[in-house]
C-alpha cells in the first residue's frame, strides 16, 4: 500500500482530526459576546478546547485499538498531557499578559494618540474549556472506535 493510501485510511488521524474540528464548530455557539458568532470557528482559545479534543481522541483510539498497557498509548497520553498543561497554563498566561498590554496601549493612546494593535487576548484556556475538551475528545474516541 502507497503512503498516500495508508494516509487516508487511518481512521484513529482522521477521528482525531474529526473532533478538533467538532469542537471548533462548538465553539460558534459557546461566546460571551453573542449567540452565534462564525468567527470563532477560526478562533484559537474558547469553550471547548479543540487542542484537547484532539489529543484525548488520538489518546483514546490508541488506547483501545493497541491497548491501554501499550507503549503507543503510553506516548500519547504524555504527549496529551503535555498539549493540555501547555492550552491552559502557557498559552493562558499569553492571553492575560496580551490584555494587560492592551489595556496599557489603550491608556496611552487616550493620552498621547499613539496608534498601536491590539494583541489577541484569547490565546489559551481554561481548566473547564481543557476538561471538557478532553471529555469531547475522548466521546469521539470511544463512539468512532
Amino acid at each position: 500500500m502507497d503512503f498516500f493510501a495508508q494516509l487516508f485510511n487511518n481512521q484513529i488521524l482522521w477521528t482525531s482530526i474529526f473532533a478538533c474540528f467538532l469542537a471548533q464548530f462548538i465553539k460558534i455557539f459557546t461566546g460571551k459576546e453573542k449567540l452565534v458568532d462564525f468567527s470563532r470557528i477560526f478562533m484559537s482559545g474558547g469553550m471547548p478546547s479543540s487542542h484537547s479534543s484532539f489529543v484525548t481522541s488520538l489518546s483514546t483510539l490508541v488506547g483501545i485499538k493497541q491497548g491501554f498497557d501499550s507503549v503507543e498509548f503510553a506516548i500519547c497520553a504524555v504527549f496529551a498531557l503535555i498539549v493540555m498543561y501547555d492550552a491552559s497554563g502557557v498559552r493562558r498566561a499569553v492571553g492575560k499578559q496580551a490584555a494587560i498590554l492592551n489595556k496599557i496601549v489603550e491608556d496611552l493612546q487616550n493620552k498621547k494618540h499613539i496608534e498601536h494593535e491590539t494583541l489577541k487576548e484569547l490565546v489559551g484556556h481554561t481548566p473547564k474549556e481543557v476538561i471538557f475538551g478532553a471529555i469531547l475528545g475522548i466521546i469521539v474516541g470511544v463512539i468512532m472506535s
